[in-house]
């Protein structure tokens, strides 16, 4: 049986119709799977300066994400008409509410106004991270009734596809690629543009200009939010930078103002006065007199773990330095905006561990000041399996030396545990608090690991008291 040319044209025309829809409909579900994990990722790095990144803030964070779009599929298969504009105006409300409250600003205005970090955080999550989440996870329900298919698996299969296959692309763009080399603002503000296209594109005619200018509108209304109001700090993958000039009252006693603060997720990491030579935050000076003065080192290697701002090698013209810091940014923004000059040694971009292991080197002595901001330092990097790392990398007398921030009375859960693995796999360590009129601060750890386990000791009772012969056998 022929066809009539005329159906037949057509039937091919319905066909061609049919086929560049459903790529538009793909693309638009590509679009928000791009998206939403955009948002997931931008919030992650946002959270850092002000809660960490350890597993107990990821691993809430991805579940109450995850339970946003269990409520967006949820919600979007419960809609029985007007498919397309509803996503149209859910991408809209999307990239509004990612493009404000993901934005530098506002992150910061949530967590210093609120004040606890619990009830900022649960904040934050619940007003910028899963209002979008839930709004984009209604698309694939949504766009399904729309995409032409035999089956409705094939339907849904092919649109869980796109949208995985953005999300793939979205979470490896936006954390290799734009943090890296543009900022978290970038980041969030291309987040939302691919939200705005994504409008464009599945607009329709007659009134298909309206949503496209309310897309271009609410694009240049989160540039400028997110772009301009930048306040001299540098936002990397890792990490915001700045530097502050403070007076008097922003220095410990008997420092010369004015003093400059490199400030590393708004915690300050590293300070200069005016004095000449400049000196620097209080643990750096003592760690330096245990270099200089105490272990008397000259010609020497040392390893500093944590670049912070460079300072613990100024003024010392005898050893060589190796600073190491995952991330790339950090020298030039300290060289720019706090030395005013280059650093004096070596920086490798390298995880601190990943470098310990690898390394062949041996080091005189090893500094591991680690902190990204007063709230976080890396799990993997106070373990007993790292500890013992370092011991492999150190001549046979050096020395570790160790800046953490605990309690003064050294009493908390955390104090007591990562000095009890300090000491499990470095051996005997002496502990140093540097200020007891601060309820939390700055404590120094000095350790020098023996070449062969010590033996075990007893303890000293009344019924068996060894105490004159032990000493008497140690030389005291």
């Amino acid at each position: 049986m022929s066809v009539a040319p005329g159906r037949a044209d057509r039937y091919l025309d319905r066909l061609t119709r049919m086929h560049v829809s459903n790529l538009l409909l793909m693309f638009v579900v590509f679009i928000e799977g791009f998206a939403s994990l955009g948002v997931e990722v931008i919030a992650l790095r946002r959270l850092v300066p002000h809660v960490g990144s350890s597993i107990t803030v990821t691993a809430p964070t991805i579940g109450l994400f995850l339970a946003a779009l269990a409520m967006g599929y949820w919600s979007g298969g419960r809609v029985k008409d007007c498919f397309l504009e509803r996503v149209l105006r859910n991408f809209l409300f999307a990239a509004f509410l990612a493009g404000v409250g993901l934005s530098g600003v506002v992150v910061q205005a949530i967590f210093a106004g609120i004040g606890q970090p619990v009830v900022s955080y649960l904040v934050f999550m619940a007003c910028v991270v899963c209002p979008p989440a839930w709004l984009l996870a209604q698309t694939v329900p949504l766009l399904t009734n729309l995409i032409d298919h035999e089956r409705a698996g094939a339907a849904s299969g092919a649109a869980l596809t796109a949208s995985t296959a953005g999300s793939v692309l979205g979470a490896s763009v936006l954390s290799l690629v734009v943090m890296q080399l543009l900022g978290v603002s970038a980041a969030v503000l291309l987040c939302c543009a691919t939200l705005c296209v994504g409008v464009a594109i599945g607009a329709r005619p007659p009134r298909r200009w309206a949503p496209v200018a309310n897309a271009t509108l609410l694009l240049a209304v989160l540039a400028w939010f997110n772009l301009v109001p930048k306040f001299n700090t540098l936002e990397t993958a890792y990490a915001d930078y700045r530097t502050v000039t403070v007076g008097s009252g922003g220095l410990p006693p008997t420092y010369r103002a004015p003093g400059r603060v490199f400030m590393v997720n708004e915690q300050r990491a590293s300070m200069l006065d005016a004095g000449v030579p400049a000196r620097r935050a209080p643990y750096i000076e003592r760690m330096h007199r245990m270099i200089v003065d105490e272990l008397q080192l000259k010609g020497k290697q040392v390893l500093v773990l944590g670049a912070g701002g460079f300072t613990l090698s100024a003024g010392d013209t005898t050893n060589h330095y190796t600073y190491v810091d995952i991330d790339p940014n950090i020298r030039a923004v300290a060289e720019r905006d706090f030395l005013k000059d280059p650093i004096n040694g070596d920086f490798i971009v390298d995880d601190a561990r990943r470098f310990v292991a690898q390394t062949d080197r041996h080091f005189d002595a090893i500094v591991v000041d680690v902190y990204s901001s007063h709230a976080s330092i890396p799990g993997h990097l106070v373990t007993a399996e790292f500890w013992r790392a370092l011991s492999r990398a150190l001549t046979s007398e050096g020395m570790v030396m160790i800046n953490l921030v605990l309690d003064n009375k050294l009493r908390a859960p955390f104090a007591r545990g990562v000095l009890a693995t300090i000491e499990q796999g470095l051996g005997r360590c002496a502990v140093e608090v540097l200020d007891r009129s601060q309820p939390i601060g700055n404590v120094a750890v000095f350790c020098q690991p023996h070449a062969t386990p010590l033996s075990v000791v007893s303890i000293y009772t009344d019924e068996r008291n060894s105490v004159d012969r032990d000493r008497g056998m140690s030389g005291f």
